[in-house]
C-alpha cells in the first residue's frame, strides 16, 4: 500500500498477517463470490460503492500472496488483484452457512468471540453460504484492488543472507530504522524490530555503517528466529522480550532495567546492559 495512505505505525506486523494469509489459503480459495460488501469508502478508498463488487463477483480467490506486512490474492485469469490489509487491529474471519468459523490476524486480549462480527469493514459472499471478512475495530485497514507492492523489500521470513546484508550496507541510519524500512526488509515492525535487536544484543540506535560481520550475521539469524517463533506461537506479543517493555521492566535474560527512548521516531526498549550504545 502507498506510505501516504497507510503508515507503518498503521500497520499489523509479518506474523499476524501471515496468519490471515494462511487462512484465506486454508478455507478461502476456489469458493464463487456472489456478493461484496464494499461501501465502507474509508476502508476501501479509493474505490466508490460497487467497484470493488463489480469486479470480483463470479471470480473466486485462487492463490494468497503475501511480502512482508502485505496481503493479496489473485481472482484468476483476466481479473484484479485483491489487496486486504489489516491495519493495527484487523482480522480475516470466514464463517460458513453451518456456524463453523476460522480467523486469522491480529492478536486481541481477550480473543475475539465466535460470531462476532460487528467491526466487519469488508466482505465476501460465497456461493456456498460462506463468507469472508475484514473484522477491524479500530478501522485502519484498507482493501484495494491491484495493489502496489512493487516497491517492498526482501521478505523478513525469506530473506537470504546477501539480501539481509545490501540492506544494512548503506547509509547511517539507525539499525532499528533501517530494519522498520519497508523498502529494505519487508515485514519488520516496532515490536519485531525489539525482539531481534534484543536477541541480538545490539543496540537499536547502533548507526548501519557501525555493524560488524558478526553483529549483522548474529541480526539475520535472530529476524530468523523470531519471525518462525511468532509465525508458529501466534504473533509478535508471544516473543520473549514483548512483556518486559514497560516502566519498571527488567530484563528477561539478565535481570538488568529496560531502557525506553524514542528511535527513528518509534518507542524502543533495550537491555541497559546488554545492549549499551
Amino acid at each position: 500500500m502507498e506510505r501516504d495512505v497507510v503508515r507503518e505505525d498503521t500497520m499489523p506486523e509479518l506474523p499476524e498477517v501471515e496468519s490471515a494469509r494462511a487462512v484465506i489459503e486454508r478455507s478461502g480459495l476456489g469458493r464463487a463470490i456472489v456478493g461484496v460488501d464494499d461501501t465502507d469508502t474509508w476502508v476501501c478508498r479509493p474505490h466508490s460503492p460497487g467497484q470493488i463488487k463489480n469486479a470480483l463477483v463470479g471470480r473466486s480467490l485462487v492463490v494468497a500472496h503475501r511480502r512482508g506486512k502485505s496481503m493479496w490474492c489473485d481472482t484468476g485469469e483476466g481479473g484484479p488483484e485483491l489487496g486486504i490489509h489489516l491495519g493495527m487491529s484487523g482480522k480475516i474471519v470466514i464463517a460458513d452457512a453451518d456456524g463453523g468459523e476460522v480467523d486469522g490476524g491480529d492478536y486481541w486480549e481477550g480473543r475475539r468471540q465466535a460470531g462476532d462480527y460487528r467491526w466487519s469493514r469488508f466482505a465476501l459472499d460465497f456461493a456456498d453460504g460462506g463468507r469472508l471478512m475484514l473484522v477491524d475495530p479500530r478501522r485502519l485497514g484498507r482493501v484495494r484492488l491491484d495493489p502496489p507492492v512493487e516497491s517492498l523489500g526482501p521478505d523478513a521470513a525469506t530473506i537470504t543472507p546477501a539480501q539481509f546484508r545490501a540492506a544494512l550496507a548503506f547509509g547511517t541510519a539507525p539499525v532499528k530504522a533501517r530494519l522498520l524500512d519497508q523498502e529494505a526488509v519487508a515485514g519488520i515492525g516496532n515490536l519485531l524490530a525489539d525482539q531481534i535487536l534484543w536477541a541480538a544484543r545490539i543496540n537499536p540506535g547502533r548507526r548501519v555503517d557501525k555493524l560488524t560481520d558478526d553483529d549483522v550475521a548474529r541480526l539475520l539469524r535472530a529476524t530468523r528466529r523470531a519471525v518462525s517463533s511468532a509465525i508458529r506461537d501466534g504473533g509478535v506479543h508471544t516473543l520473549k522480550v514483548i512483556p518486559f517493555r514497560r516502566a519498571g521492566g527488567r530484563c528477561p535474560r539478565d535481570g538488568a532495567p529496560m531502557t525506553m527512548s524514542a528511535v527513528g521516531g518509534r518507542t524502543s526498549w533495550w537491555c541497559s546492559a546488554e545492549q549499551a550504545l
